[in-house]
């Protein structure tokens, strides 16, 4: 893989690590990842879009890897969290950007099109529903119940930590393993993330975004008026189909891309149809 530029970011005060690809007059493209991964969760897809011409930013969200983790729950507010990336935005001298968010990442992916939606040109969906839908979803599709146990799980105090971290974080490291197709995960690759999973407060700074989601999530707006794709893998093991389709009728403008014999790990398992997907988009 490529050695990419880093760059630091203060947004209001948490100092934020991304890295950067492609030219500096492209069209720019936020990536944002989700839970356990870092800015590296991307990487099958960065050279796809810098090679095209896009401008590529793919921040380590706070608490994540190389970036500030602020202590206290209510640090990790999804405003908050979507204010970091308008900070980014910001920085750049960005007015708008596109914005790819995958699992929580495309929770603040979202929120973001739902609240700043005058910041955002095009926004895709990597296998996470509106979390304005969360809720009534809940009530309507028990299944998802069970699916979403563990988040119950991470609103304790200290004992996830103690879980995720024993044995070199081995229940992270099947958190990826044993929720994907086989392979997908290279021991090298599951190296980088031990790494960044080892930085001084990650672990408690990662679970603290669903520990303040109880207060993000009740007032969410559902208005999305920004054009949407969202390319869901329909093995996922934590989300529902019917929460994409639920996530899907809240659109103006946008479609949805059902990819067969995946999880949710979809854009590591089948990044060459991720990549077509999110260029067709990008550039139509």
């Amino acid at each position: 893989m490529k050695e990419y530029e880093s760059v630091y970011v203060d947004a209001g005060g948490v100092n934020l690590h991304m890295k950067v690809a492609g030219e500096t007059a492209g069209e720019p493209v936020i990536l944002l990842h989700g839970f356990p991964e870092f800015w590296y969760g991307w990487r099958h897809q960065i050279d796809a879009l810098a090679d095209v011409g896009f401008r590529v930013i793919i921040p380590d969200q706070r608490g994540y890897n190389k970036s500030g983790k602020p202590e206290g729950v209510e640090n990790y507010h999804i405003d908050k969290l979507r204010d970091d990336v308008i900070a980014i935005m910001d920085h750049f001298g960005l007015e708008k950007a596109n914005i790819a968010g995958h699992d929580w990442g495309g929770a603040v992916g979202w929120h973001l099109a739902s609240t700043r939606s005058e910041r955002v040109k095009k926004f895709i969906a990597v296998n996470i529903p509106h979390p304005a839908v969360m809720p009534e979803a809940m009530r309507k599709y028990p299944k998802q119940i069970f699916k979403s146990m563990y988040i119950g799980f991470f609103q304790l105090p200290e004992l996830p930590e103690a879980l995720l971290t024993m044995n070199d974080h081995q229940m992270m490291v099947r958190a990826l393993t044993a929720t994907s197709n086989k392979n997908t995960f290279s021991e090298e690759e599951l190296e980088q993330y031990r790494s960044a999973w080892s930085e001084k407060g990650a672990v408690t700074a990662m679970l603290n975004w669903y520990r303040a989601a109880p207060k993000s999530f009740p007032d969410l707006s559902r208005d999305v008026d920004v054009p949407v794709q969202i390319i869901w893998g329909t093995g996922d093991q934590f989300l529902s189909k019917e929460l994409a389709e639920e996530s899907f009728r809240l659109l103006k403008r946008g479609d949805i891309h059902w990819v067969e014999d995946v999880t949710h790990w979809v854009m590591h398992e089948r990044p060459e149809i991720v990549n077509k997907l999110m260029l067709r988009f990008l550039k139509g």
